[in-house]
């Protein structure tokens, strides 16, 4: 198991615990509703990654650690914070991996640059080979014009010998 992972299933199950031990004062109480909807929640989940699972969106996650987040997504939604103010303080807390859009700067600015230059690049050199495949290239006559001197007089030589 790398060290990343390990990370991560610690992180995790810190915040189970935490959740556990908040969790059962908040059973003790009535619960209060939030002012906040799951729609406007999930609005932000949907761009960050789970930080504990690989490639899975915070909206479709069920973990504990991913619950967690959710909740403080709602709690800082309820604070009147943006959708970007939330996405950076995530990003600057855990890193750029839980985002599930880079942004389009540093090193992160090659994946929305690849693609912008390099499919009309690929689409140019497409049509570029198509123009020549149905112009043709005409056939040489002989091999003299193709090969040097000595290469065709060897060529000649064997043709003559062979057939």
């Amino acid at each position: 198991m790398g060290r990343g992972r390990f990370d991560v299933l610690v992180l995790g199950a810190a915040i189970l615990a935490g959740l556990l031990k908040v969790g059962g004062a908040a059973w003790a109480q009535s619960p209060t509703p939030s002012p906040v909807s799951d729609d406007a929640v999930n609005r932000v989940a949907k761009k960050l990654y789970c930080p504990v699972c690989e490639n899975v969106p915070l909206d479709a996650c069920d973990t504990p650690a991913c619950v967690q987040w959710k909740e403080e997504i709602r709690a800082m939604l309820g604070e009147g914070r943006s959708e970007p103010e939330i996405l950076a303080f995530f990003a600057s807390r855990y890193g750029m991996r839980v985002l599930a859009v880079p942004p389009p700067r540093g090193i992160e600015l090659g994946v929305w640059l690849i693609p912008a230059v390099g499919l009309p690049a690929a689409a140019l050199w497409l049509a570029l080979r198509l123009a020549r495949w149905r112009r043709g290239t005409p056939a040489p006559e002989t091999a003299a014009e193709v090969l040097p001197d000595e290469a065709a007089q060897a060529l000649d030589r064997w043709a003559r010998e062979n057939w």
